[in-house]
């Protein structure tokens, strides 16, 4: 007869407990698909750009079209796992999705580009929170912070595995094929998703908060919207405030809604947990500095260096690297020494690294240039799963789906700000810093060229193989573009750097500290 004891031990373990690792495997390779699917775009900008006879408008919505439809569908998703089943929400995720990167390959214009990302922005806001939802599910508490840890990992890792993958397939195949990458990793996820992930769900869910999930997705929408306005059209412009005033007006409205009914789709006193709301705070800060960086980057690379997309996109493994070594130590060293310390200290080295960007030039030893994005990675992959942990202990496992997703949306939001406000940094440093030598090219050619420095480079080409006098011309401007752009780069760094130095000081103050021995 079997021990009462192992009896209630065997019956307290979660559902999937015994194939839990190849759960969180099945789910790294789900993550892997969405993140891959939205980084691998960084490294094939330029070549979008001179192919799809792109602008820097159409480029930067090309990112963020995806970045506004799975922002305001991440909560939505996130309810709709919670209530019918994670299970079912993954494999409709991964469908969207696949096909969404299928139409992309396969577009004629940036405008269709820009659409067919919109689509796979759909998909991936099913996705991406469902898998930690899962994850919080299978796993008990004792072995959740490592499982967070690996599954953190695995996002740094497509950070750079993205544009790394991206530059070998644009080495020997046309852009579109970029897209195509993701199709048999979603054939796998959803292979893995029926032979091995059980289905998980709110047991009570109650009645569908359906006000709530409307407004969070219009308030959403709207604040990741003017966010994105903000960076190509200047911030005090009406198409800038008018979303974002509307957007912050209806998150109010949703907050006001979810402590009035009787049946919130997320339980909003959940913030007034100081964990909960630094570790939020330092996720999305986190990201804004990421995605933002890794925006400037890749034109640093390929544009001021010269590098390949393949090149510019092994230059990047660094940051992954660092991530996926920490990210699942770092769990570790929260528990040692508590979420607070170990976030400071890689906040601390996130701002060191962007300090060390001043030191990036034309010339600059490649060494030097790793060094800077290793340290990077480092700080961050330190940042990742200890601030994810804190928010995932702190919500109910029966509502895993909206803390995942409230997980998931504070990176998207903090990564739309990255790339929107660092990127009209940039872009207003390198316009002001290059002024008049961009007449040396020809009047059509200088406002796309005044944009970016690849707009510069890809304008002082079509010069040069126009022949005559404008040829002659063009070739003058392309040093004091590099320049120009390493200057605006050294201004933008020193924004980040900032960002940092406020994000350690937020987590100092709030996250809890090392846990006492009971």
């Amino acid at each position: 007869m079997t021990p009462p004891a192992a009896t209630s031990s065997t019956t307290s373990l979660p559902a999937g407990y015994e194939r839990r690792w190849w759960v969180l495997a099945t789910m790294v390779v789900c993550l892997l698909m969405v993140i891959m699917g939205n980084t691998i775009l960084n490294v094939a900008l330029p070549t979008l750009q001179r192919e799809l006879d792109a602008t820097q408008g159409e480029l930067q919505w090309a990112i963020d079209s995806y970045i506004l439809v799975f922002a305001g569908l991440l909560f939505s998703w996130g309810v709709l796992g919670d209530r019918f089943g994670r299970r079912k929400v993954l494999l409709a995720g991964l469908t969207i999705f696949a096909i969404g990167s299928v139409l992309a390959a396969f577009s004629d214009s940036a405008l269709e580009l820009i659409g067919w990302r919109a689509l796979m922005g759909v998909g991936g806001a099913a996705v991406q929170p469902a898998t930690l939802a899962v994850i919080t599910n299978v796993f008990p508490a004792r072995e959740r912070g490592r499982a967070i840890g690996l599954w953190a990992g695995a996002s740094g890792l497509a950070v750079a595995g993205g544009p790394l993958a991206g530059g070998l397939v644009l080495e020997h195949y046309w852009w579109g094929a970029v897209f195509l990458i993701g199709v048999p990793v979603a054939a796998v996820g959803v292979l893995g998703i029926l032979l091995v992930v059980p289905e998980s769900k709110d047991p009570a869910p109650g009645r569908l908060d359906v006000p709530g999930v409307l407004l969070s997705i219009v308030a959403l929408a709207g604040l990741v919207f003017g966010i994105i306005r903000g960076g190509s059209d200047g911030w005090s412009a009406p198409q800038t405030w008018a979303p974002l005033g509307g957007g912050l007006l209806l998150l109010a409205l949703f907050v006001w809604w979810q402590r009035r009914t009787d049946h919130p789709a997320l339980d909003v006193t959940l913030f007034r947990n100081p964990a909960f709301s630094a570790a939020a705070g330092a996720l999305a800060l986190n990201f804004f500095a990421l995605q933002g960086a890794t925006f400037y980057l890749v034109y640093y690379l390929q544009g001021v260096r010269g590098y390949s997309p393949l090149a510019s996109g092994a230059s990047l493994v660094p940051v992954a690297l660092g991530i996926v070594l920490m990210a699942p130590r770092s769990s570790g060293l929260a528990e040692r020494f508590g979420a607070k310390a170990v976030c400071a200290t890689g906040f601390t080295l996130i701002t060191v690294s962007f300090a060390g960007i001043q030191l990036l030039d034309a010339d600059t030893p490649v060494w030097l240039v790793l060094t800077v994005l290793a340290l990077q990675g480092i700080g961050m992959g330190s940042v990742l799963a200890p601030a994810t942990e804190s928010i995932m202990s702190v919500v109910p496992r029966e509502k895993a789906g909206a803390g995942a997703a409230v997980n998931n949306a504070v990176r998207q939001v903090g990564g739309a700000l990255g790339v929107a406000i660092l990127g009209s940094v940039l872009a207003g440093a390198y316009a002001t810093r290059l002024g008049a030598d961009v007449d040396a090219l020809p009047p059509a050619a200088r406002e796309q060229a005044g944009e970016s420095i690849i707009g510069t480079l890809a304008a002082v080409e079509r010069a040069r193989a126009a022949g005559g006098e404008a040829a002659a011309g063009a070739g003058a401007v392309v040093e004091p573009a590099r320049e120009a752009f390493v200057g605006a780069m050294h201004l933008t760094a020193v924004g980040t750097a900032g960002c940092a130095v406020v994000a350690a000081v937020v987590v100092l103050v709030w996250l809890p500290g090392r846990r006492r021995p009971v």
